[in-house]
């Protein structure tokens, strides 16, 4: 499976779970390939989640500086937090919010460690304690 095939079902995958859990959802044309737009676009009752997915098994994530300056205008822009949502395998999704990351020499750097000790599972970003559990 290529890097696109993995990523692209990792994004249907978040975007079914949203849809369970009531919210109307979008996924950007081109997704993966610019940085123009987040991957998904969630609404609900007056709520907006805007995310990008990285489905990545390393011990840290990395984001290129120009697609996390978008992310960035994306957030000044529409006022609408933006998370950088990671698949684990075998645990599932964790939400970061951009000023959790930090800026390396090349990239915008997360590591695994941090991002579970933050333990932020979509519960926390919706307010759905129960979608917290129903996310593996």
């Amino acid at each position: 499976m290529t890097g696109y095939d993995k990523g692209a079902r990792s994004e249907r995958e978040l975007l079914n779970i949203l849809y369970e859990q009531g919210y109307s959802v979008t996924r950007s044309a081109g997704s993966g390939v610019n940085a123009l737009s987040p991957d998904l676009v969630a609404m609900r009752k007056g709520k907006c989640l805007v995310i990008e997915c990285k489905a990545w098994e390393k011990g840290s994530l990395a984001i290129g500086p120009e697609q996390f300056e978008k992310m960035l205008e994306w957030e000044q822009k529409t006022e609408f937090p933006v998370y950088v949502a990671w698949r684990m395998n075998g645990m599932g999704w964790f939400f970061l919010k951009l000023d959790e990351f930090e800026r390396g020499k090349s990239n915008y750097n997360i590591t695994k460690k941090k991002t579970l000790a933050l333990g932020r599972k979509l519960g926390s970003i919706t307010g759905d304690g129960a979608a917290a559990t129903s996310q593996k």
